[in-house]
């Protein structure tokens, strides 16, 4: 069950402190830079984004600073108020747009169709049924336009190797694949996709381009004091990261994986 209330509540209480953690933050930048580099490898400075589950705005900031013009939504009210707070902030009214809106309600989204459409940082983990997201998105996409999903598989090794500090609750998690998270005192079930999956639930109207994971060699975010503590270690194990996670066993695997499809409208 989707409990949107709670998710609200949850995501709109982060807002308050999601910046500020992330800001130094080495995982959470290099991760982010990955997920650029995704977004300028199917369109150019100038293309049409829409980002759903934007958070407070970083991505889509950043993105805007780089000459995309951006609608940015998500549904939490604090979220939202943040990302306004960065439009005037940083003068970017001219290319960044905010709407409160859930992706399960795709249909009330404004503007489109885009160039792009971004889902960052399992975003899509917050729903059962992929296809609450999915059935909306050939009205918000241009035909050889692109879709870039950020999304937590079942299986990331550095989570399964907490069991070694006894850490049994978080090392298994996943394998539930579907367990109730817990956001700033807010409660909803999270659930965990395989790539296969989330291809499964385009369907055949959208063609995978490319897959890689994130943080499969290098430590995922929560692991925070790694970088700090190692870091000529972080950077030859993002260095490994970058050079195998787009390549197969290991682009399946990891804390996120970054799915690039194609739209190709059968008519």
């Amino acid at each position: 069950m989707l409990d949107l209330d709670s998710i609200n509540t949850g995501f709109s209480r982060k807002a308050l402190v999601y910046d500020e953690y992330g800001a130094d933050h080495p995982a959470i930048q290099w991760t982010r830079a990955q997920v650029y580099m995704r977004v300028l490898a199917v369109a150019a400075p100038g293309a049409s984004l829409l980002e759903l589950n934007a958070g407070t705005g970083a991505d889509a900031a950043r993105l805007a600073e780089r000459g995309f013009r951006v609608h940015a939504t998500d549904l939490a009210d604090g979220m939202v108020a943040a990302i306004r707070d960065k439009i005037e902030a940083r003068g970017l009214h001219d290319r960044l747009t905010a709407q409160q809106c859930s992706f399960t309600e795709p249909q009330f989204i404004q503007g489109g169709p885009y160039d792009v459409i971004l889902s960052n940082f399992g975003g899509l983990n917050c729903v059962p049924d992929l296809s609450l997201v999915v059935r909306g998105l050939p009205r918000l996409l241009k035909p050889g336009g692109h879709v870039i999903a950020v999304v937590m598989p079942p299986v990331c090794p550095w989570e399964l190797a907490q069991a070694l500090r006894g850490r049994f609750n978080v090392a298994f998690r996943r394998l539930r694949r579907a367990v109730l998270a817990h956001v700033e005192g807010a409660h909803f079930i999270t659930y965990y996709f395989s790539p296969a999956e989330v291809q499964r639930a385009f369907g055949e109207d959208f063609a995978t381009v490319h897959l890689q994971s994130l943080s499969l060699f290098s430590p995922p975010a929560f692991m925070d004091g790694f970088p700090r503590r190692f870091p000529r270690l972080f950077r030859w194990l993002t260095a490994l990261d970058a050079r195998l996670t787009p390549h197969p066993p290991f682009n399946a695997l990891g804390d996120f994986f970054v799915l690039t499809l194609r739209y190709h409208p059968a008519c």
